[in-house]
C-alpha cells in the first residue's frame, strides 16, 4: 500500500539515497519506490530540480559500454537534508500524536 507523497518528500527521499553514496536515476527511482508509486517522468524534473538548486551535482561514468550519469550531493544539499529532516521528524511525531491519542485540537 502507498500512501500520497509529496514532491518535497521525495526530495527528502532522494537527498537520504545519494547522501549515502552516489547513485545513477534508476537506482535512485527503484530505492524511492519501495515507498512511493512514482515514474521516471515523475523523478527526472524533481532531480533537475535539485542540480538547479546547487543541491546535486552529476558526473558521466561508464558502465558495461554505456555512459551512466551519477548525482552527487554537495555541501547545499547536505544543509538541507539536514533541514528536511528536521521537518520530517515533526511531521512524523505529529501523525504518531494524532493516531496514537496524545494530540487533539
Amino acid at each position: 500500500m502507498y500512501y500520497p507523497v509529496s514532491a518535497l518528500l521525495i526530495e527528502f527521499l532522494i537527498l537520504s539515497v545519494v547522501e549515502s553514496q552516489d547513485s545513477y536515476g534508476y537506482e535512485i527511482s527503484q530505492t524511492v519506490k519501495i515507498v512511493a508509486d512514482i515514474k521516471e517522468s515523475t523523478l527526472y524534473p524533481i532531480l533537475k530540480k535539485l542540480e538547479k538548486n546547487g543541491y546535486l551535482t552529476t558526473y558521466s561514468q561508464e558502465f558495461q559500454g554505456r555512459k551512466r550519469k551519477y548525482y552527487s550531493i554537495t555541501d547545499s544539499g547536505k544543509e538541507q537534508l539536514v533541514y528536511l529532516n528536521k521537518e520530517w521528524i515533526s511531521y512524523r511525531d505529529t501523525i504518531d500524536g494524532i493516531i496514537e491519542g496524545r494530540i487533539r485540537n
